[in-house]
């Protein structure tokens, strides 16, 4: 970290591997087969946000000076780029990466709007703690495993809305608009605590020099603002969207959404692995017809009538 914070310098490691992320979504999508311009678009938008976010100023403000830059920093990596990557990556490369069983329960749990709400906010508000922040701020480590932690998150977050992983089920158009609001009110309420603080509540930002040109007291105000109003604008216009779409629909297709096949082949799947845990555990009964007998009782057995 330089002794200034507008002092520029790029981050070789995070520009290295943003690149090579990058390379890998390209390649993923070619993969994947032809890809539509909406997801390439997606993809890029994804990138390009991670390098922002990653590199200077933003990645330098973050770190030590302000926490309306982390602040910045964490609502692309919780909002923006897991959303954009579950709109752009290609349908075979989500089903491949959901297939193992525990990654499929997993997601079929965490898709739950109750579910999806508490995960998101246990994990707002254990990473803005004070010993956390104050563990990124001297850890090259522990900040990794956050921002890592953060994307799952907003994977997490996204789940019941946009409906790319196969067989997990969505709520209603309503529904969903209504969980984006709350999801836009409980994990950010850190944010009204920031703006009505009469004294800094981070040290590591508390001791920042005034090259900012704002107190710490203001800059932590400014983080509350930005943290309350960005959630809301991001996920209320997305809910917006989905009303809008909604109501265009005609109104004999119902809210129901097609099947396809790799919701069908999904859900073989997990029949198939629930016939096995039941065959491990002495569960699984086969049909009648399958049995000794072909199904039929024989004469005088247990199933004989009295």
């Amino acid at each position: 970290m330089s002794g200034h914070p507008w002092a520029f310098h790029l981050h070789w490691v995070a520009l290295a591997s943003t690149l090579a992320a990058g390379l890998g979504a390209g390649a993923a999508q070619r993969w994947g087969g032809p890809s539509t311009r909406r997801q390439r678009l997606a993809v890029a938008t994804a990138i390009v946000v991670v390098l922002v976010a990653f590199q200077w100023p933003l990645a330098d403000l973050a770190a030590r000076w302000s926490l309306a830059a982390l602040v910045l920093q964490r609502l692309a990596l919780m909002i923006a780029v897991p959303g954009l990557l579950l709109v752009g990556l290609p349908a075979p490369l989500l089903r491949a990466a959901t297939r193992p069983a525990a990654v499929d329960g997993l997601l079929r749990r965490a898709a739950r709007p109750p579910v999806a709400v508490a995960v998101v906010t246990a994990v707002a508000v254990a990473t803005l703690t004070t010993v956390a922040v104050d563990a990124q701020a001297n850890d090259p480590a522990v900040q990794a495993a956050v921002d890592l932690l953060l994307v799952v998150a907003g994977v997490v977050l996204w789940l019941p809305v946009i409906g790319r992983v196969p067989a997990i089920r969505r709520p209603s158009a309503l529904g969903r608009a209504a969980y984006l609001v709350v999801q836009s009110i409980v994990p950010s309420f850190l944010a009204v605590v920031w703006i009505f603080a009469r004294h800094p509540l981070y040290p590591v930002y508390a001791h920042a020099p005034a090259g900012l040109g704002i107190a710490p007291v203001t800059d932590q105000q400014v983080a509350g603002f930005v943290a309350k109003l960005g959630t809301i604008v991001a996920l209320w216009s997305v809910a917006a969207v989905i009303v809008l779409r909604d109501e265009r629909r005609p109104a004999d297709t119902g809210d129901s959404e097609p099947l396809t096949w790799d919701d069908v082949e999904r859900q073989l799947e997990r029949a198939e692995r629930a016939e096995r845990r039941g065959r491990r555990w002495g569960l699984y009964l086969p049909p009648a017809a399958d049995r000794p007998g072909g199904g039929d009782s024989p004469p005088g057995g247990a199933d004989a009538p009295t």
